[in-house]
């Protein structure tokens, strides 16, 4: 019998309870799979609250989690492109991962490329590709462009920082503390803003002359979804993917985006940018060569054991975390 945690009603980090779950055969297309890796994400805390945010949430009992990388131990029928002993990751739903074993569609599935470290890839999957598809889809960052990102030493800012840099932008990025710009800079932003002390908006007109950034990668919402509009060019994007501090207010696209500008501003989702099987393929193949190439690290800095999830989620919720988290089985 495999273990998981398991929500039998939503709640606080202690609703997750490490116990017996029933993993059945793996039904046509899928197959089960043995976790040596699981990544840890805030959405997560979203789902163990019932937040159905960026998806959907079954009725409890529930194992969440959308994150991992496993060994295949059996193929469902009709499986052809897959096979018992495959090294393999995934980094979307359907939610689950917070278990020894699962079953997962293999049209979601991503054989997982040799000389890659399992903790790596867990902990980078879902960041890496939502981070591929607003850096080179949602706004096609280009040498010498100024580019703000939010909570810059965060799991995905972190992950931003260093691939932007790679493409050659010049980075804002902004932080709660001076330990967190310390970490930013490491990571590659070039101008750390702690924002109790300082306005990300006039550090950007500084270092633009006055013109603005190409892009704002808005992951904290209500907080300083207003002053990262301020903060764009002309024909700026505000890639809003996150709302931390809480979903932001109304935007008048006459008075907010019309007059600061011609703003374009989106709500991308990476459930979107990979729907078809060729994007999923042709993202998961430019991060791993992007791991490989040594452009991205996940910068692991909590690991757990997968019966301390619960640790994992207070600590993530505390907001003094720097980096990602991962659970081992």
């Amino acid at each position: 019998m495999s273990k998981a945690h398991v929500i039998n009603e939503f709640g606080s980090p202690e609703v997750m309870q490490w116990k017996d779950w029933h993993v059945p055969d793996p039904s046509p297309g899928e197959v089960r799979l043995r976790h040596t890796a699981i990544g840890v994400n805030f959405a997560d805390t979203y789902h163990r609250g019932g937040i159905s945010h960026p998806w959907k949430v079954d009725t409890p009992p529930v194992v969440i989690g959308f994150e991992g990388v496993g060994i295949v131990e059996g193929v469902g029928e009709g499986v052809t492109n897959f096979k018992t002993g495959d090294k393999v990751a995934y980094g979307i739903p359907p939610l689950g991962s917070y278990a020894e074993t699962r079953n997962y569609p293999t049209d979601k599935l991503l054989h997982m490329p040799d000389g890659l470290e399992d903790k790596q890839v867990a902990a980078l999957l879902m960041k890496g590709m939502t981070a591929h598809y607003l850096l080179h889809r949602t706004y096609a960052v280009q040498p010498g462009d100024t580019i703000v990102v939010h909570a810059a030493a965060g799991g995905m800012g972190l992950i931003l920082c260093q691939w932007a840099k790679a493409l050659g932008a010049t980075i804002v990025g902004t932080v709660s503390t001076h330990e967190k710009a310390e970490a930013a800079r490491a990571a590659g932003c070039h101008h750390a803003v702690v924002r109790s002390e300082q306005n990300f908006v006039d550090v950007v007109r500084e270092v633009t002359d006055g013109e603005g950034a190409a892009v704002v990668y808005e992951a904290i919402g209500k907080d300083t979804l207003s002053d990262s509009l301020d903060s764009l060019r002309m024909m700026g994007v505000c890639a809003a993917y996150g709302h931390v501090s809480g979903p932001p207010d109304p935007i008048d696209i006459i008075q907010d985006l019309g007059s600061r500008g011609s703003l374009f501003i989106t709500r991308p989702a990476i459930m979107h940018y990979v729907a078809k099987r060729s994007d999923l393929e042709w993202t998961a193949r430019d991060l791993f060569q992007a791991i490989g190439d040594g452009i991205l690290d996940a910068n692991i800095n909590y690991e757990y054991a997968l019966e301390d999830a619960v640790r994992a989620h207070s600590a993530i919720e505390s907001g003094t975390t720097l980096g990602a988290s991962v659970l081992i089985p």
